[in-house]
Protein backbone atom coordinates (compact mmCIF):
# COMPACT_ATOMS: atom_id res chain seq x y z
CA UNK A 1 0.00 0.00 0.00
CA UNK A 2 1.07 3.30 -0.56
CA UNK A 3 0.68 6.48 1.90
CA UNK A 4 0.67 10.31 1.75
CA UNK A 5 1.00 10.61 5.41
CA UNK A 6 1.88 8.38 8.42
CA UNK A 7 5.35 8.78 7.59
CA UNK A 8 5.30 6.92 4.63
CA UNK A 9 8.24 8.00 2.88
CA UNK A 10 10.55 6.30 5.46
CA UNK A 11 11.80 3.11 4.55
CA UNK A 12 13.07 0.65 7.23
CA UNK A 13 16.51 1.98 7.30
CA UNK A 14 15.12 5.61 7.50
CA UNK A 15 12.84 4.27 10.72
CA UNK A 16 15.73 2.41 12.18
CA UNK A 17 18.06 5.81 11.75
CA UNK A 18 15.55 7.86 13.32
CA UNK A 19 14.49 5.66 16.15
CA UNK A 20 18.26 5.27 17.22
CA UNK A 21 19.66 8.75 16.06
CA UNK A 22 21.76 10.31 18.72
CA UNK A 23 23.48 13.31 18.53
CA UNK A 24 25.54 16.23 20.34
CA UNK A 25 25.78 19.99 20.70
CA UNK A 26 28.10 19.52 17.98
CA UNK A 27 25.13 17.63 15.73
CA UNK A 28 23.38 20.97 16.45
CA UNK A 29 26.56 23.30 15.17
CA UNK A 30 27.30 21.16 12.41
CA UNK A 31 23.99 22.08 10.81
CA UNK A 32 24.31 25.61 11.47
CA UNK A 33 27.56 25.57 9.65
CA UNK A 34 25.75 23.74 7.09
CA UNK A 35 22.91 26.01 7.02
CA UNK A 36 24.75 29.18 6.71
CA UNK A 37 27.08 28.07 4.20
CA UNK A 38 23.52 27.14 1.97
CA UNK A 39 21.82 30.25 2.40
CA UNK A 40 24.71 32.52 2.55
CA UNK A 41 24.81 34.13 6.56
CA UNK A 42 26.90 34.13 9.08
CA UNK A 43 26.18 31.65 11.83
CA UNK A 44 25.02 33.37 14.51
CA UNK A 45 21.90 34.79 11.80
CA UNK A 46 21.07 30.86 12.08
CA UNK A 47 18.59 29.64 15.14
CA UNK A 48 16.55 26.32 15.60
CA UNK A 49 13.45 25.80 17.20
CA UNK A 50 11.01 22.86 18.00
CA UNK A 51 8.57 23.18 15.61
CA UNK A 52 9.28 25.04 12.01
CA UNK A 53 5.46 27.51 12.84
CA UNK A 54 8.14 28.88 15.71
CA UNK A 55 10.57 29.62 13.36
CA UNK A 56 8.45 31.56 10.97
CA UNK A 57 6.54 33.40 13.88
CA UNK A 58 10.50 34.47 14.93
CA UNK A 59 11.11 35.85 11.55
CA UNK A 60 8.11 37.65 11.06
CA UNK A 61 8.75 39.07 14.68
CA UNK A 62 12.54 39.81 13.80
CA UNK A 63 11.52 41.51 10.59
CA UNK A 64 7.85 44.01 10.99
CA UNK A 65 6.57 45.74 13.78
CA UNK A 66 3.93 44.29 16.15
CA UNK A 67 0.40 44.29 13.74
CA UNK A 68 1.90 44.49 10.13
CA UNK A 69 -0.01 42.99 7.94
CA UNK A 70 1.63 40.10 6.18
CA UNK A 71 0.82 38.50 2.99
CA UNK A 72 -0.02 34.97 2.55
CA UNK A 73 -1.15 32.53 0.43
CA UNK A 74 -4.83 31.64 0.58
CA UNK A 75 -4.07 27.53 0.19
CA UNK A 76 -1.94 27.05 3.35
CA UNK A 77 -1.84 25.61 6.90
CA UNK A 78 -3.00 26.52 9.75
CA UNK A 79 0.29 26.62 11.32
CA UNK A 80 1.05 29.39 9.21
CA UNK A 81 -2.02 31.74 10.36
CA UNK A 82 -1.25 30.82 14.11
CA UNK A 83 2.40 31.98 13.04
CA UNK A 84 1.32 35.50 12.07
CA UNK A 85 -0.94 35.91 15.15
CA UNK A 86 1.77 34.42 17.66
CA UNK A 87 3.92 37.27 15.65
CA UNK A 88 1.06 39.95 16.98
CA UNK A 89 0.37 40.14 13.08
CA UNK A 90 -2.16 40.25 10.69
CA UNK A 91 -2.50 37.64 7.79
CA UNK A 92 -3.76 38.82 4.93
CA UNK A 93 -4.77 35.74 1.92
CA UNK A 94 -3.77 36.53 -1.08
CA UNK A 95 -5.60 34.75 -3.99
CA UNK A 96 -3.84 31.69 -6.21
CA UNK A 97 -3.22 30.70 -9.26
CA UNK A 98 -4.11 26.69 -10.64
CA UNK A 99 -0.68 26.48 -12.37
CA UNK A 100 1.23 26.96 -8.58
CA UNK A 101 -1.17 26.45 -5.63
CA UNK A 102 -0.04 29.67 -4.87
CA UNK A 103 0.20 33.82 -5.57
CA UNK A 104 2.32 34.81 -8.30
CA UNK A 105 2.58 38.90 -9.17
CA UNK A 106 -0.84 39.14 -10.30
CA UNK A 107 -2.61 38.41 -7.68
CA UNK A 108 0.08 39.78 -5.15
CA UNK A 109 -0.62 42.65 -7.38
CA UNK A 110 -4.31 42.80 -6.31
CA UNK A 111 -4.04 42.19 -2.89
CA UNK A 112 -1.36 45.04 -2.30
CA UNK A 113 -4.13 47.44 -4.33
CA UNK A 114 -6.68 46.64 -1.63
CA UNK A 115 -4.48 46.29 1.41
CA UNK A 116 -1.30 49.37 0.61
CA UNK A 117 -0.08 49.04 4.11
CA UNK A 118 1.26 45.69 3.64
CA UNK A 119 4.30 44.60 5.53
CA UNK A 120 5.92 41.64 4.28
CA UNK A 121 4.66 38.76 1.93
CA UNK A 122 5.86 34.77 2.87
CA UNK A 123 6.63 32.54 -0.14
CA UNK A 124 5.75 28.90 0.61
CA UNK A 125 6.45 27.58 -2.85
CA UNK A 126 3.54 24.90 -2.74
CA UNK A 127 4.04 21.02 -2.79
CA UNK A 128 7.55 22.08 -3.81
CA UNK A 129 6.74 23.78 -6.99
CA UNK A 130 8.47 27.42 -7.20
CA UNK A 131 6.89 30.69 -7.95
CA UNK A 132 8.29 32.98 -10.86
CA UNK A 133 10.20 34.85 -7.58
CA UNK A 134 11.83 37.70 -9.93
CA UNK A 135 8.31 38.80 -11.05
CA UNK A 136 7.31 38.57 -7.44
CA UNK A 137 10.17 40.35 -6.31
CA UNK A 138 8.79 43.72 -8.82
CA UNK A 139 5.56 43.90 -7.49
CA UNK A 140 7.13 42.98 -3.55
CA UNK A 141 9.29 45.68 -4.10
CA UNK A 142 10.12 47.72 -0.90
CA UNK A 143 8.71 45.09 1.55
CA UNK A 144 9.72 42.19 3.60
CA UNK A 145 9.94 38.11 1.78
CA UNK A 146 10.32 35.90 4.10
CA UNK A 147 10.67 31.96 2.07
CA UNK A 148 8.77 29.28 3.61
CA UNK A 149 10.89 26.10 2.72
CA UNK A 150 8.59 23.58 4.57
CA UNK A 151 7.77 22.46 1.17
CA UNK A 152 10.76 23.12 -1.01
CA UNK A 153 13.70 22.79 0.53
CA UNK A 154 16.39 21.93 -2.54
CA UNK A 155 14.40 23.47 -5.34
CA UNK A 156 15.46 26.56 -7.65
CA UNK A 157 13.43 29.00 -9.08
CA UNK A 158 13.01 29.90 -12.43
CA UNK A 159 15.50 32.19 -12.94
CA UNK A 160 18.13 29.54 -11.43
CA UNK A 161 18.48 31.33 -7.77
CA UNK A 162 17.80 28.23 -5.31
CA UNK A 163 14.53 28.80 -3.00
CA UNK A 164 15.70 30.38 0.67
CA UNK A 165 17.98 32.18 -1.23
CA UNK A 166 16.14 35.64 -1.79
CA UNK A 167 14.30 36.63 0.62
CA UNK A 168 15.32 38.72 4.03
CA UNK A 169 14.50 35.87 6.02
CA UNK A 170 14.11 32.17 5.43
CA UNK A 171 12.57 29.25 7.64
CA UNK A 172 12.70 25.39 7.02
CA UNK A 173 10.36 23.13 8.92
CA UNK A 174 11.43 19.73 9.68
CA UNK A 175 7.90 18.39 10.62
CA UNK A 176 6.52 15.27 9.32
CA UNK A 177 5.78 15.58 5.31
CA UNK A 178 7.87 18.30 4.69
CA UNK A 179 10.91 18.08 2.63
CA UNK A 180 13.23 17.60 5.41
CA UNK A 181 11.51 15.39 8.02
CA UNK A 182 13.07 15.06 11.29
CA UNK A 183 9.41 14.84 12.26
CA UNK A 184 9.70 17.77 14.10
CA UNK A 185 11.91 21.26 14.50
CA UNK A 186 12.69 24.02 12.66
CA UNK A 187 15.21 26.72 11.37
CA UNK A 188 15.47 30.52 10.84
CA UNK A 189 18.03 32.21 8.83
CA UNK A 190 18.01 35.86 9.00
CA UNK A 191 19.26 36.88 5.74
CA UNK A 192 19.02 40.69 5.90
CA UNK A 193 22.06 41.62 7.76
CA UNK A 194 20.39 44.91 9.37
CA UNK A 195 18.46 43.14 11.43
CA UNK A 196 20.17 42.08 14.63
CA UNK A 197 21.11 37.98 15.23
CA UNK A 198 18.08 35.95 16.56
CA UNK A 199 18.08 34.58 19.59
CA UNK A 200 18.06 31.02 20.33
CA UNK A 201 15.95 28.91 23.13
CA UNK A 202 18.11 26.77 25.27
CA UNK A 203 15.30 24.83 26.69
CA UNK A 204 15.23 21.25 25.21
CA UNK A 205 11.44 20.16 24.18
CA UNK A 206 9.37 18.34 26.77
CA UNK A 207 10.78 14.49 27.11
CA UNK A 208 7.09 13.10 25.56
CA UNK A 209 7.41 15.49 22.61
CA UNK A 210 11.17 14.12 22.17
CA UNK A 211 10.20 10.61 22.84
CA UNK A 212 6.65 11.17 20.33
CA UNK A 213 9.25 12.49 17.55
CA UNK A 214 11.42 9.77 17.94
CA UNK A 215 9.04 6.54 17.68
CA UNK A 216 6.77 8.17 15.31
CA UNK A 217 8.56 6.67 12.31
CA UNK A 218 8.13 3.43 14.07
CA UNK A 219 4.56 3.77 14.95
CA UNK A 220 4.00 5.14 11.45
CA UNK A 221 5.30 1.97 10.07
CA UNK A 222 3.44 0.22 12.23
CA UNK A 223 -0.27 1.69 11.02
CA UNK A 224 0.58 1.00 7.21
CA UNK A 225 1.68 -2.65 8.27
CA UNK A 226 -2.27 -2.89 10.34
CA UNK A 227 -3.97 -0.50 7.57
CA UNK A 228 -4.38 -3.91 5.14
CA UNK A 229 -6.58 -5.80 7.60
CA UNK A 230 -8.65 -2.81 8.78
CA UNK A 231 -6.78 -2.13 11.73
CA UNK A 232 -4.70 0.91 10.86
CA UNK A 233 -6.91 3.54 11.27
CA UNK A 234 -8.08 1.98 14.98
CA UNK A 235 -4.54 1.77 16.14
CA UNK A 236 -4.16 5.74 14.77
CA UNK A 237 -6.98 6.65 17.01
CA UNK A 238 -5.57 5.05 19.57
CA UNK A 239 -1.99 6.47 19.54
CA UNK A 240 -3.83 9.71 19.71
CA UNK A 241 -5.58 9.04 22.47
CA UNK A 242 -2.93 8.20 24.38
CA UNK A 243 -0.68 10.86 22.57
CA UNK A 244 1.79 8.54 21.55
CA UNK A 245 1.58 10.75 18.02
CA UNK A 246 0.29 13.70 17.05
CA UNK A 247 -1.02 15.81 14.40
CA UNK A 248 0.90 18.31 12.81
CA UNK A 249 -1.44 21.17 13.12
CA UNK A 250 -1.37 20.42 16.67
CA UNK A 251 2.32 21.22 17.41
CA UNK A 252 3.44 23.70 19.68
CA UNK A 253 4.38 27.29 19.18
CA UNK A 254 6.54 27.77 21.81
CA UNK A 255 9.43 30.43 21.53
CA UNK A 256 11.35 28.76 24.39
CA UNK A 257 12.52 25.71 23.17
CA UNK A 258 14.92 24.56 20.95
CA UNK A 259 15.76 21.79 18.56
CA UNK A 260 16.86 18.77 19.64
CA UNK A 261 20.43 17.35 19.01
CA UNK A 262 19.20 13.88 17.48
CA UNK A 263 17.29 15.68 15.04
CA UNK A 264 19.81 18.22 14.29
CA UNK A 265 21.67 15.40 13.49
CA UNK A 266 18.57 13.84 11.11
CA UNK A 267 18.07 17.07 9.56
CA UNK A 268 21.54 17.94 8.51
CA UNK A 269 21.38 14.10 6.73
CA UNK A 270 19.03 14.73 4.77
CA UNK A 271 20.07 18.23 4.44
CA UNK A 272 23.29 17.15 2.88
CA UNK A 273 21.60 14.35 0.04
CA UNK A 274 19.29 17.50 -1.40
CA UNK A 275 19.78 16.24 -5.32
CA UNK A 276 19.76 19.90 -7.07
CA UNK A 277 16.97 21.37 -8.22
CA UNK A 278 14.91 18.99 -6.16
CA UNK A 279 11.63 18.43 -7.62
CA UNK A 280 8.19 18.54 -5.84
CA UNK A 281 7.27 16.43 -2.77
CA UNK A 282 3.73 15.88 -4.14
CA UNK A 283 2.02 16.61 -7.87
CA UNK A 284 -1.55 17.72 -8.28
CA UNK A 285 -4.11 17.07 -10.08
CA UNK A 286 -7.94 18.85 -9.73
CA UNK A 287 -10.51 16.67 -10.43
CA UNK A 288 -14.72 15.82 -9.80
CA UNK A 289 -16.01 13.65 -7.93
CA UNK A 290 -13.46 13.39 -5.19
CA UNK A 291 -14.60 11.60 -2.45
CA UNK A 292 -15.25 9.03 -4.78
CA UNK A 293 -12.23 9.20 -6.32
CA UNK A 294 -10.57 8.95 -2.77
CA UNK A 295 -12.40 5.68 -1.85
CA UNK A 296 -11.58 4.25 -5.87
CA UNK A 297 -7.70 4.70 -4.97
CA UNK A 298 -7.99 2.98 -1.22
CA UNK A 299 -9.44 0.11 -3.27
CA UNK A 300 -6.58 0.07 -5.00
CA UNK A 301 -3.95 0.26 -2.38
CA UNK A 302 -3.41 4.18 -2.48
CA UNK A 303 -4.07 5.96 0.56
CA UNK A 304 -4.44 9.67 -0.29
CA UNK A 305 -6.48 11.61 1.92
CA UNK A 306 -3.77 13.69 3.44
CA UNK A 307 -5.26 16.35 0.81
CA UNK A 308 -2.95 19.27 0.74
CA UNK A 309 -5.55 21.41 0.87
CA UNK A 310 -8.95 19.94 1.25
CA UNK A 311 -10.26 23.59 2.77
CA UNK A 312 -7.96 26.59 1.89
CA UNK A 313 -6.48 27.20 5.54
CA UNK A 314 -5.98 23.57 6.43
CA UNK A 315 -6.93 21.39 8.52
CA UNK A 316 -10.80 21.44 8.29
CA UNK A 317 -10.48 21.74 11.97
CA UNK A 318 -9.36 24.95 12.02
CA UNK A 319 -10.23 26.66 9.13
CA UNK A 320 -13.55 28.75 10.98
CA UNK A 321 -11.21 29.73 13.44
CA UNK A 322 -8.85 31.38 10.62
CA UNK A 323 -11.10 33.92 9.44
CA UNK A 324 -10.61 33.04 5.66
CA UNK A 325 -12.18 35.79 3.49
CA UNK A 326 -13.55 33.61 0.89
CA UNK A 327 -15.08 36.14 -1.18
CA UNK A 328 -11.49 37.84 -1.75
CA UNK A 329 -10.03 34.44 -2.42
CA UNK A 330 -12.34 32.48 -5.06
CA UNK A 331 -9.68 30.31 -6.66
CA UNK A 332 -8.88 29.01 -3.41
CA UNK A 333 -12.02 28.12 -2.35
CA UNK A 334 -12.66 26.47 -5.99
CA UNK A 335 -8.99 24.56 -5.71
CA UNK A 336 -9.54 22.94 -2.45
CA UNK A 337 -12.61 21.34 -3.23
CA UNK A 338 -11.02 19.83 -6.09
CA UNK A 339 -7.47 19.25 -5.09
CA UNK A 340 -5.76 15.71 -4.81
CA UNK A 341 -1.88 14.86 -4.16
CA UNK A 342 0.66 11.68 -5.10
CA UNK A 343 3.54 11.68 -3.23
CA UNK A 344 7.05 12.14 -5.79
CA UNK A 345 9.01 10.06 -3.44
CA UNK A 346 7.85 6.81 -4.02
CA UNK A 347 8.81 7.27 -8.06
CA UNK A 348 7.47 7.00 -11.13
CA UNK A 349 6.84 4.02 -11.87
CA UNK A 350 4.79 3.37 -8.38
CA UNK A 351 2.37 5.70 -9.04
CA UNK A 352 1.40 4.65 -12.47
CA UNK A 353 -1.92 2.96 -12.00
CA UNK A 354 -2.74 5.83 -9.47
CA UNK A 355 -2.74 8.05 -12.14
CA UNK A 356 -4.86 6.08 -14.89
CA UNK A 357 -7.06 5.80 -11.82
CA UNK A 358 -6.61 9.56 -11.71
CA UNK A 359 -7.30 10.94 -14.98
CA UNK A 360 -10.89 9.57 -15.31
CA UNK A 361 -11.82 12.40 -12.91
CA UNK A 362 -9.48 14.78 -14.29
CA UNK A 363 -10.69 17.95 -14.68
CA UNK A 364 -7.02 20.25 -14.81
CA UNK A 365 -7.33 21.40 -17.72
CA UNK A 366 -10.64 22.73 -18.27
CA UNK A 367 -9.97 24.53 -14.87
CA UNK A 368 -6.61 26.41 -17.23
CA UNK A 369 -9.24 27.03 -20.08
CA UNK A 370 -12.02 28.42 -17.52
CA UNK A 371 -9.14 30.67 -16.10
CA UNK A 372 -7.92 31.59 -19.63
CA UNK A 373 -11.40 32.84 -20.50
Amino acid sequence: MYFLGQAGNFKAADILRHTFAFGTRQSLEQLRAHLSERYQVESPRVAFYQTGRTALSAAIKATVPKNSKIAITSLTCYAVVQAVKAAHCVPIFVDVSPKTLHFGAPELRATLKKYPDIKAIIVQNNLGIPVDITAIKRVAKGLVIIEDLAHCAGAAYPNGQEVGTVGDATILSFGKGKSIDAISGGALILRNKTLPHPKEPLRRPKLSDSLRARFYPLIGATIRGFYHIKLGRLFTSLMLKLHFIQKSADAPLDFSRRLTYPQAKLALYQLERLPKNRSPIREFYLVERRDELLKELESHGFIMYDIWYDTPVAPERYYKKANFPEDECPMAVKLSQQLVNLPTYYGEQAMVPARKIIKKYDVTSLIAKEVKK
